[in-house]
């Protein structure tokens, strides 16, 4: 029965630093937890991303365009470099409805969270 002793003696203080470590970050933190979020400042940080990311989608699309427009004139008649020239054209407006959608339903969920959790 000396065995079962030593277990015993190990598990007291083991359960008692279980608690102390579960237990004391909620004791010792609660003022954090009523700290007042700056949500205003997350949601023109957000704001600010999308328009940029947006931005930049609309200046690569435009280079796009440029590039499709161009080999589109110079294909001189060749089939093959007229079919790349319109999927260029193609793939560059889809990809700029893409990212206008994006911006729009963006702004719709913002306008819908504001609305509904206030600023």
């Amino acid at each position: 029965m000396v065995g079962g002793e030593t277990v015993q003696k190990l598990k007291t203080p083991l359960i008692v630093a279980l608690v102390v470590a579960v237990g004391a970050p909620l004791l010792l933190s609660h003022t954090a937890f009523a700290a007042d979020a700056n949500v205003t400042q997350v949601e023109n940080f957000i704001r600010s991303v999308i328009k940029v990311i947006a931005s930049l989608a609309g200046l690569v699309a435009t280079g796009f365009f440029v590039a499709g427009g161009y080999k589109y004139i110079t294909s001189t008649g060749n089939p093959e470099h007229l079919e790349q020239a319109k999927r260029t054209l193609i793939h560059a407006a889809i990809g700029l409805a893409i990212v206008i959608a994006a911006f729009v339903i963006s702004n719709i969920i913002t306008s819908l969270a504001t609305s509904a959790f206030g600023s």
